[in-house]
């Protein structure tokens, strides 16, 4: 977002009409039934238009396409089995649950006291599914920029987490361990970009045979990548 844009969205931003989660958003909902029902639990209200599991359907596919779009640009030469690769770790429910974290989402659930939230699990799903329904009632309230906004200053901003999160480093190294294999040797093949934005490729090479690569925005990332990637052409369950 540019300066005047940013200039824009502040003036444009009422926050005498917004409650504490509208504040933390940056979107004031002009139909208030949209939140209401995004935080909505099924317990609560089961008919279909009152909790928030269509607007969860609908989030879902909001986030595919921002991210997508961030991906192609993020990656302009990235073919389709790498933005896939990257698109699932930023959606996937243990990043979507961080974001409803850090949001505070949990702290709006209206549900019965007898769901046990106290479970991570559950907790952890929750948390992820209110994430996709404030989008999807974002998207049917103000259309595709206010989401757009929130998704790139949460998921897309903590991509590079997202991508590390996994060890799937150590799980290659285990795999290797326990059926008498070399130790998988990680080599950075190349660097791209200039300084403040560079693009790591690294390679996984095991008893000498090399493994597809993996490519992020630093060279962690990237090992994790390419280890999931051996792992998946090793047929290890991941």
């Amino acid at each position: 977002m540019g300066l005047i844009d940013s200039i824009k969205d502040f003036f444009s931003f009422n926050r005498s009409q917004a409650n504490p989660l509208e504040k933390k958003i940056h979107y004031v909902f002009n139909r208030r039934e949209y939140l209401t029902q995004a935080f909505t639990h099924k317990s609560i209200l089961s008919g279909p238009r009152q909790n928030y599991e269509r607007l969860e359907f609908l989030g879902d596919a909001v986030l595919d396409i921002v991210v997508s779009k961030a991906l192609m640009k993020e990656f302009p030469e990235g073919d389709e089995g790498l933005l896939t690769q990257r698109r699932a770790f930023l959606v996937q429910k243990s990043h979507l649950a961080k974001m409803g974290k850090l949001l505070d989402l949990m702290d709006h659930l209206n549900i019965e006291s007898s769901v046990n939230l106290s479970v991570d699990k559950i907790a952890e799903k929750q948390q992820a599914n209110l994430f996709e329904a404030l989008i999807g009632a974002m998207f049917l309230d103000g259309g595709m920029e206010p989401c757009k906004k929130l998704i790139m200053k949460t998921v897309w901003a903590h991509r590079d987490h997202a991508w590390e999160s996994t060890n799937f480093k150590g799980k290659l190294i285990e795999f290797c361990h326990q059926r008498s294999m070399g130790n998988p040797s990680f080599q950075v093949k190349d660097v791209t970009g200039p300084d403040h934005s560079k693009t790591f490729e690294v390679q996984v090479f095991i008893d000498g045979e090399a493994f597809p690569t993996g490519v992020a925005t630093n060279k962690k990332s990237a090992e994790q990548l390419a280890a999931k990637g051996a792992l998946e052409k090793l047929g290890a369950a991941l």
